[in-house]
């Protein structure tokens, strides 16, 4: 017990010095990168002024690969590999234990799942007392999870009961009509449910986890204390108990085809009993590496991204007090991620809103931006770009999508340069090109009159 207090007093201390190390840790770190035998590809940080190691392991299995009828697979896989370790060159661990065992280390190590990637993150203090300490229960956690039914099941239930209630709420219905119009038969829009929970059993979960989570298929990135010849040993510590594939190489998994554009508009009304309408409005938008990305990120600024100083929120909440917030955002993935206009209004004007939204949103595209709005954007973009780097965690973030979308290494440091470089031209043919404002769909839950198609 005395050695859990001391850790933790150590962990605490750091933590502190992260603070205030982090003020100073503004610039772009260059980014090494490399491939280890066993195939896993590497992408390292070092950051040398705090005692602390972030790591992320993605692989391509997040829920994009979800099963038609299994929607949830990947993220109850993910996230079940907490659950217990199983017996193999140590005790088997329950989940009561490992969390023990990780509060003795004052480290932590867990797994999720997005659209794209299962992601399984370890943060630890780099002390030589501790550090491989923590790797070694992370190799055992990763490469040995136990998935016990039992604990399944209960799990299960509790996952069911958070659907249920928040099937109870305008949002979520919302959120839930909108993915499915936007992505159609794409995994994007799958919806996890009681019924495809149902349908998922542990050993739907040990084979994905056994196709997917492999060194060969590991993109594992990096930051802080550690260097390039420490960061190769921790990854070979970290993916030793997954099996090896010969020569680091892995089969390819099958293609996920991308999304559909939408032929149509689509309006979907959905009654209930609210003092608030929600409303979501959008389209598929475009992949991560899609050329287009800087002019689509600072003309989406101007759009609906900038808060207070939006187009959306000028024209629907400043003029006409319709909505006391309306945004719009660009989600991209491996695939094409939605484009969406979000706000919440009075029921009884809701088409009036929504009309506007969609007309502030139609004129953008055919006019863009002015110059004093460009010159905004860029001034606030460039200006807080290093409130997206200021601590080891915002970095690994970073770093991560770096290694998931192919992005070129100095991404970050030419970052600020790429927004500068925006054009109104390139705002104006990039959304020309990305949003068919004729083709939008429309979803408002709670409104008294539906409104009107396009």
């Amino acid at each position: 017990m005395i050695k859990t207090k001391n850790l933790t007093s150590r962990a605490l201390a750091v933590c502190a010095a992260a603070l205030l190390y982090s003020q100073g840790a503004l610039a772009a770190i260059p980014i090494q990168h490399w491939t280890q035998p066993n195939g896993a590809r590497v992408w390292l940080a070092e950051s040398h002024g705090i005692p602390m190691v972030d790591v992320q392991i993605d692989f391509d299995g997040g829920s994009r690969r979800d099963p038609l009828g299994k929607s949830g697979l990947a993220s109850v896989t993910a996230s079940m590999t907490g659950r217990g370790v199983e017996a193999n060159g140590g005790p088997a661990l329950d989940e009561n234990q490992l969390g023990e065992a990780w509060a003795d280390l004052g480290a932590s190590f867990g797994g999720g799942a997005s659209a794209d990637r299962m992601s399984f993150s370890l943060r630890s203090l780099s002390y030589p007392d501790l550090l491989p300490k923590a790797a070694q229960l992370a190799a055992r956690q990763l490469g040995q999870p136990a998935f016990p039914e039992p604990i399944w099941k209960r799990d299960r239930e509790r996952m069911s009961a958070s659907i249920r209630e928040a099937n109870t709420k305008p949002g979520t219905l919302a959120g839930k009509a909108f993915a499915a119009a936007v992505y159609g038969q794409h995994p994007y829009g799958y919806d996890t449910t009681e019924a495809s929970l149902a349908n998922i059993s542990v050993a739907d979960m040990r084979e994905h986890y056994r196709r997917v989570v492999a060194p060969c298929r590991a993109r594992v990135s990096i930051v802080g204390d550690v260097t390039r010849a420490q960061a190769e040993t921790l990854v070979n510590t970290l993916l030793a108990r997954l099996p090896q594939r010969p020569g680091g190489a892995c089969e390819p998994l099958p293609p996920v085809p991308d999304v559909a554009p939408l032929s149509a508009p689509k309006v979907y009304a959905i009654p209930f009993q609210s003092a608030q309408a929600h409303v979501l409005i959008g389209q598929p938008g475009f992949k991560r590496a899609d050329p287009d990305y800087f002019p689509l990120v600072v003309g989406n600024y101007i759009l609906g991204g900038g808060g207070f100083v939006s187009r959306l929120t000028e024209e629907v909440r400043e003029k006409r007090g319709l909505s006391y917030s309306v945004y719009s955002y660009f989600a991209p993935g491996l695939h094409a991620g939605a484009f969406t206009v979000g706000m919440q209004t009075r029921p009884d004007q809701t088409a009036q809103a929504v009309k506007l939204a969609r007309d502030v949103v139609e004129r953008f595209v055919k006019e863009g931006p002015t110059e004093a709005e460009l010159k905004a954007a860029k001034d606030n973009l460039v200006g807080g770009f290093a409130l997206r780097i200021d601590s080891n965690r915002k970095l690994l973030d970073n770093i991560a999508g770096i290694a998931a979308n192919g992005l070129p290494l100095d991404y970050l440091d030419t970052w600020t340069r790429q927004v500068e470089q925006v054009t109104l031209a390139d705002i104006r043919a990039a959304f020309a090109r990305k949003l068919q404002t004729d083709r939008l769909v429309t979803v408002t839950v709670g409104a008294t009159q539906a409104p009107a198609a396009q």
